[in-house]
């Protein structure tokens, strides 16, 4: 390392401050110091980063008998792909992230930074058991619910890491080996997942261009999977008509509906409807919402609204797996709520995304002239079918290599067939002055494969 006189000239700092630096990094075995020679980084163990059987030349068990002792394979599952570097692509038309240049930066910084005063912590720093902020829930009660028609009190509203957290602790307290679970086909591949988790019985449930068709599938069901204000995947919005027909035929079937509404509140456009849950008198319906998709995918923040006996339930439940989520992060965005900006960042989304929605509106028939598509209001994405059966998979894979990011369709579906040839077309995630050369690459690509 520079001598502590050397590195203080660079730094522009006292050479004390050097010494204790140094003096700090050698009790934490970073560095070494010799004497009469100067201060060294510390060698790493011959070891690091070796397996302790193989450190210790013991034999390791072959992959076959981990397979042969684990009691669940969730790898038998199909999933929606996405690649993790989807920001390195120019074009990443996909679904349920974020453009990093709306993130409200600045408003989140003020929001954490009052959250890190003496006070605050005193709040959010203890264990809650299985209690979340009361902050956050009041701002929820008072600005993000009626926002969605919805009027809950205090003890029937829980936050989760996550919708999709939501979803797998309904199912571990509704779900059980005989029960019957309707799914919407297409529809979201982890709720499909997580219910076939708990029971072989998750029956399709038909789509239309309205959404999901309660028919006599559905009133066999104990539960069902509903996305009724952005269907997932094909964006259609389930008019009023078929919400009243969907929450009568449950009431009369004792059938359960599980409501995702995971799209709601980015494109505030006109004609949207309120949720399932403010039209139900009959208690039959547990919301499922979330913070993520209006903020960022990686603060994790959901949360379900149900009657009270429930929620004590899955209070329960959650106590079990996580406790509670991190009590900080609820409080972050309490105050951010409470102190106006969640209201101005939805604004400011709204507009961009409208605007996005407005140029692929013009763009894709333009450049993809023999698709057919579908967007209902205020989704974020398009679900394309590709012309004479074209495969979307491998029209994927050709997207990609040219920078342009895509879903492929068929992971939608129970029988991957049916949907091989639609694809998703996110824009929450890609930058507006991107779109047009994204759209004219696909098109071409579209052509070619």
């Amino acid at each position: 390392m520079p001598s502590s006189r050397d590195l203080a000239a660079v730094l522009r700092v006292s050479r004390n401050t050097v010494v204790i630096a140094y003096e700090q990094l050698v009790d934490q075995n970073f560095l070494v110091s010799r004497e009469r020679s100067g201060y060294f980084v510390a060698g790493l163990p011959k070891n690091i980063g070796v397996g302790q059987a193989e450190a210790t030349g013991q034999q390791q068990p072959e992959s076959g008998r981990w397979e042969e002792r684990f009691a669940f394979n969730p790898s038998r599952f199909h999933n929606i792909k996405k690649p993790l570097d989807w920001q390195a692509y120019p074009y990443p038309f996909i679904f349920g992230q974020f453009d990093p240049t709306l993130f409200p930066t600045t408003d989140w910084r003020e929001s954490a930074r009052a959250a890190l005063s003496t006070t605050e912590i005193n709040n959010w720093a203890r264990d809650m058991i299985d209690g979340d902020d009361p902050a956050l829930i009041e701002q929820l009660q008072l600005q993000v619910l009626p926002r969605r028609g919805i009027r809950a009190r205090s003890d029937e509203i829980m936050m989760t890491m996550g919708a999709q957290h939501a979803l797998y602790l309904i199912a571990r307290l509704f779900i059980g080996p005989g029960t019957v679970v309707g799914m919407e086909d297409p529809g979201y591949p982890d709720a499909r997942n997580i219910f076939s988790m708990m029971t072989p019985n998750v029956v399709p449930l038909p789509v239309d261009s309205q959404g999901l068709v309660p028919g006599p599938a559905f009133e066999n069901c104990h539960l069902a999977y509903v996305t009724a204000s952005q269907q997932c995947p094909t964006a259609v919005v389930m008019p009023l008509s078929r919400r009243q027909e969907v929450v009568e035929k449950a009431r009369l079937n004792d059938v359960l509906l599980i409501e995702d509404d995971y799209g709601s509140e980015l494109i505030p456009e006109e004609g949207e409807l309120a949720p399932l849950m403010s039209i139900d008198r009959s208690q039959n319906v547990l919301y499922v919402g979330s913070l993520s998709k209006t903020l960022a995918p990686g603060l994790r923040l959901g949360y379900v609204v149900a009657p009270a006996p429930v929620i004590r339930k899955l209070r329960e439940l959650r106590r079990l797996m996580i406790r509670h989520p991190p009590l900080n992060n609820q409080r972050v965005a309490a105050l951010f709520i409470g102190l106006g900006h969640y209201k101005s960042h939805l604004a400011r989304v709204a507009r961009v995304m409208s605007e996005r929605a407005r140029i692929l509106d013009r763009l894709i028939p333009l450049h993809l002239p023999a698709c057919t598509w579908s967007r209902g209001v205020g989704s974020t994405n398009y679900w394309i079918s590709c012309p004479d059966g074209q495969d979307a998979t491998a029209l994927t894979e050709k997207a990609r290599e040219a920078g342009v990011v895509i879903e492929q369709g068929d992971v939608f579906s129970t029988d991957l067939k049916m949907t091989r040839h639609c694809f998703r077309l996110g824009f929450s995630s890609i930058r507006t002055d991107r779109i047009e050369e994204g759209i004219k690459r696909l098109g071409l690509i579209v052509r070619r494969v």
